[in-house]
């Protein structure tokens, strides 16, 4: 079975590759801001995913520069499921205004990054 995923998540991988979705073009100084927004975010994630990655193809698609970090790693994985609550990814952490969201699902992921930088 791990075979059979690691060569699945290679695929998935080579796909991705090949068909990169093209990146959202600003003006510089709305870019700008849009990367200083999105400095209080990060994708709590696994490489080859399916759901991660088509996370990651709407952060390339809306040009969004989200600091990614590999759920694999024990550290990470420890501060996930303690703060977050759960070991699941991909997941989105949103520090805002002091206080920090966790949020799940890559729908609610896309869905939150469209309403906030579309």
């Amino acid at each position: 079975m791990f075979i059979v995923r690691w060569i699945l998540g290679r695929i998935i991988l080579l796909l991705n590759f090949v068909f990169a979705p093209k990146k959202r073009q600003r003006p510089p100084e709305q870019q700008d801001v849009i990367d200083q927004q999105t400095q209080s975010l990060a994708l709590y994630q696994y490489a080859a995913c399916p759901f991660c990655v088509k996370v990651r193809r709407e952060m390339r698609r809306q040009n969004l520069n989200i600091n990614l970090v590999d759920a694999k790693q024990e550290s990470n994985k420890a501060l996930l499921t303690a703060e977050g609550g759960k070991l699941q990814v991909p997941c989105l952490r949103i520090e805002q205004d002091g206080q920090t969201q966790w949020l799940y699902e890559s729908k609610a992921i896309t869905s939150y990054l469209n309403e906030r930088f579309v």
